[in-house]
């Protein structure tokens, strides 16, 4: 039950469709990524890298990609997808923390890569090296014929979230539920033959990396864009390229897509659908999308812990019926999907009536099997069958999911998750710095951005500017606030906790527009 039989079955009926193109370029047929992957696991196979290893993907959108996640499977290894704009050090965590014995890297994040895990038993493999070029060459004798033998909940997809500790822990995917992910993906959306494509400008490492599955399963052909990321400009002439183009974006990618000047030349009739989520959409910006693509947007609503694969709003809900509930379905994250049972329970577990909030816990064979190494949080997170997702919501009286507040305090900013406490850990560490505590401040663009309460150790003593600098050193650029506030102390309970209820008053921006809530984090 290896995932990586996808590939093995649509290499054998359309061994010469396009499988991976960058921009409008053809770069691997289905015939040759089965080959590419056949040489990267015949390697890892030589390094001495048993099924299980865990080989770390800390690569830029790029064509290569595929071949490194195809191969690592083909090979009975784990993929430990990494963000390529995290910093050095949190790279460093992740490597530690997952035992990772080798690491693929694109060259403009080798020199850092190789910094961090100099003096370690980490093999670097850089796109376009040595290494890779060996892969390359006995691809097509390695005498791979199948992917190895693998049961199937041995891990396949070990996904670091950023973490509420202040450190990111490891959800680890089986190949049961990458199967069944994709298996939910084909049933809610479908169909998806070998004509379509999907374009790939959010960041592989993430749920448009696990999207791709359901295209390689149909011998459809998965696009990255020259640019390894979103311009409207090159969006829009990839979609005219390829007809029955789907992609996955951020609200604000769609925002982004809707205003740009291209969209004047765009043949709509070649986009099959935009999946978006990740972040709060506001309502009027959603119709404005629908106004401009009609029945082409598809909401999701995911985690880490369960793959892009909650709840889902598909394309018809998104349009008028005459039933008078529209602008109610689109404040909502949808339906159910296929092959999960979704509920809304209060702090004993038990269901709460449509209309009432409380926190929303899921099941299915999609759902994680657990925190890699970290059995405390797995109890905490997976209880009697179901996972907790931390988000508080709430059904109407017919099904459809509302999210109204994350416990677990999130700020979703341009679609990437950042946890409070993981950035106010980093501020802590400036020597200047007493207290300090991080909420997410509304934005019309980003849907929110990073704002700090800081107590200084004495008036004057820190300046934003530093602090800036500090957190630069320390986290990714897109963690850092984007203002700060210096007080002499900070809201309180009775109890000594911190009110951020208290502080979100004091911020004095707002937004009068409704949103939906989108907030899957996958």
């Amino acid at each position: 039950m290896n995932i990586a039989e996808i590939l093995t079955n649509s290499a054998a009926a359309f061994a010469e469709r396009p499988a991976v193109c960058h921009g409008a370029r053809t770069h691997l047929s289905y015939r040759a990524l089965i080959g590419r992957a056949r040489g990267v696991a015949h390697w890892l196979r030589r390094q001495g890298c048993p099924p299980g290893a865990r080989v770390g993907l800390y690569m830029a959108n790029c064509p290569d990609y595929f071949e490194f996640m195809f191969g690592a499977w083909f090979a009975g290894c784990a993929i430990v997808p990494i963000n390529a704009k995290l910093h050095p050090k949190e790279l460093g965590y992740i490597l530690s923390n997952s035992g990772a014995d080798v690491l693929v890297v694109t060259p403009d994040l080798a020199a850092d890569a190789r910094a961090i895990v100099s003096g370690q038993p980490v093999r670097v493999v850089e796109v376009g090296g040595p290494d890779h070029a060996a892969m390359i060459a006995d691809g097509g004798d390695s005498g791979l014929a199948r992917p190895a033998g693998v049961r199937p909940d041995d891990v396949a997809w070990l996904f670091y979230t950023s973490g509420t500790t202040g450190r990111p822990k490891g959800a680890m995917l089986s190949h049961r539920n990458l199967y069944n992910m994709t298996l939910s993906f084909l049933a809610d959306i479908g169909p998806v033959d070998d004509r379509d494509a999907a374009l790939h400008p959010a960041p592989l490492s993430h749920a448009a990396g696990l999207f791709s599955l359901a295209h390689f399963v149909r011998g459809a052909a998965n696009v990255v864009p020259e640019s390894g990321g979103f311009d409207p400009e090159e969006i829009v002439d990839l979609v005219n390229r390829f007809p029955g183009s789907s992609f996955f974006a951020a609200p604000t990618m769609v925002n982004r897509l809707i205003d740009s000047p291209a969209m004047a030349r765009l043949k709509v009739e070649n986009l099959d659908q935009i999946f978006y989520g990740g972040a709060p959409m506001y309502v009027e910006d959603l119709k404005a999308a629908l106004a401009r693509l009609g029945q082409r947007l598809w909401q999701v609503y995911g985690q880490g812990e369960a793959p892009c694969t909650i709840t889902y709003l598909p394309p018809h809900m998104h349009m008028d019926t005459g039933d008078g509930r529209l602008e109610q379905r689109l404040a909502s994250v949808g339906i159910a999907r296929s092959g999960v049972s979704v509920r809304v329970v209060d702090e004993a577990g038990v269901d709460v009536p449509p209309g009432v909030n409380g926190e929303v816990i899921v099941t299915g064979d999609v759902v994680m099997a657990g925190y890699w190494n970290n059995p405390e949080a797995t109890a905490q997170a997976l209880r009697d069958g179901w996972l907790h997702t931390g988000d508080i919501g709430q059904f109407d009286e017919h099904g459809f999911l509302f999210l109204k507040d994350r416990s677990k305090d999130v700020i979703i900013s341009g679609g990437s998750n950042i946890y409070p406490r993981e950035v106010e850990e980093v501020l802590l560490q400036h020597p200047a710095v007493v207290e300090v505590s991080v909420v997410g401040r509304p934005h019309a663009d980003w849907g929110e951005e990073v704002f700090a309460f800081v107590v200084p150790n004495a008036e004057g003593a820190v300046t934003a500017e530093q602090l800036d600098a500090h957190c630069i050193d320390n986290i990714a650029r897109f963690k850092r606030p984007k203002a700060y506030r210096f007080m002499a102390a900070l809201p309180k309970s009775n109890y000594g906790k911190i009110l951020k209820t208290e502080l979100r008053k004091l911020l004095d921006e707002t937004s009068p527009r409704q949103r939906t809530c989108a907030r899957g984090r996958t």
